[in-house]
């Protein structure tokens, strides 16, 4: 037996105990031993129950594309790994390092006529929000979950195609949040990055495995992430033969994957996810790059480089990959389900 499996079979007894605590944490909001704050917007929530790289970002972009130009909306996020705490309206001031690189995506991507906001209490952060920016009646709540303070309208699960919950096991020993029957929860489960082209009868058996834990009645939809062409940091087309990758997020596989099927990939560099990028990372990125040869990254990555190389001269040695999530021929379907639950808001806005 691998070592590895070894390690994993040692660790078992404790993902047993940390999946009783996190049960009995939803038992006691279950039986509102422990509350739950209702802000006064519709509230959305998307997240996993897997730790990290399951593709919230880009459902959170394709929801706000889906609704704010028909509903004010606002994106909330805990803003992970940033140095700031409590809550912060993003702004044009705002710095990845000050609200997060994600929420900063977010923001560039949006701004102005989405608000994006961080705050670890995400119920505070709510209430702030309605505060400050009352018109919002729509709220996305990014990566919450297990957060289970703020109660909310629906309830999205995600669940990578590549690392199933099903299959997984509660930290130390595996990578889940919490035990898989947290999935009860969901008012719908969407399952990422999946390849293009699904089959019928593989579609069928993730969905029959997938609702092993959550409620019979809650649907399944199945959805892909699309690469954009290459981009240099200033938002322009690109055409690219020879590229260095380098990428900060949880599973840089299938970036590299795509890299590799598209360009001739002389070099990969790998950090960890969120890593906070320096000058003098930049300055290895770039050391002996040849004139034919771009520094590629992910959107995330870029959000936090950007400034960086601009301040060092050196943007046009770097170009980013912006990627979009398709719901293909689940698109109608979702789109009919989503906007059944929200139909209400747009009868107010009449």
């Amino acid at each position: 037996m691998k070592e590895h499996n070894w390690i994993k079979i040692a660790l078992t007894p404790f993902s047993w105990v940390y999946g009783l605590i996190t049960n009995l944490r939803n038992l006691c909001y279950d039986y509102r031993l422990f509350s739950s704050g209702r802000p006064s917007q519709f509230v959305i929530s998307i997240g996993n129950l897997t730790v990290g790289g399951t593709g919230k970002t880009p459902v959170t972009e394709y929801l706000t594309k889906l609704f704010s130009d028909k509903i004010p909306t606002a994106i909330l996020s805990r803003g992970y790994g940033r140095k700031t705490r409590g809550f912060l309206l993003a702004d044009p001031a705002s710095t990845p390092s000050g609200i997060g690189d994600e929420p900063m995506q977010y923001f560039l991507k949006f701004y102005p006529n989405v608000t994006v906001a961080v705050s670890e209490n995400r119920f505070k952060g709510a209430e702030n929000i309605a505060v400050s920016n009352p018109d919002k009646k729509l709220l996305l709540l990014d990566d919450a979950f297990q957060h289970r303070a703020i109660a909310r309208d629906v309830n999205l699960l995600l669940n990578d195609f590549q690392r199933p919950f099903y299959n997984d096991l509660p930290f130390p020993a595996g990578r889940l949040r919490e035990n898989r029957n947290g999935a009860r929860r969901a008012d719908a489960i969407i399952v990422t990055k999946t390849p293009a082209l699904l089959a019928n009868d593989v579609r069928k058996d993730i969905t029959m495995q997938l609702q092993r834990y959550s409620r019979p009645e809650t649907p399944v939809f199945f959805s892909f992430i699309e690469y954009g062409q290459p981009e240099t940091y200033a938002g322009d087309p690109l055409s690219l033969k020879k590229v260095k990758m380098a990428a900060g997020i949880a599973n840089p596989l299938p970036f590299s994957a795509h890299l590799r099927a598209r360009f001739d990939v002389t070099d990969e560099v790998v950090f960890r996810d969120h890593h906070n990028y320096t000058s003098a990372d930049v300055e290895e990125l770039i050391k002996n790059l040849k004139n034919d040869t771009f520094v590629v990254t992910t959107e995330k990555d870029m959000v936090k480089l950007k400034p960086l190389v601009e301040a060092l001269g050196v943007a046009g040695k770097f170009a980013y990959i912006p990627v979009t999530v398709s719901f293909g021929s689940d698109t109608g379907r979702f789109h009919e389900w989503i906007f059944k639950q929200t139909a209400h808001l747009f009868q107010a806005e009449r």
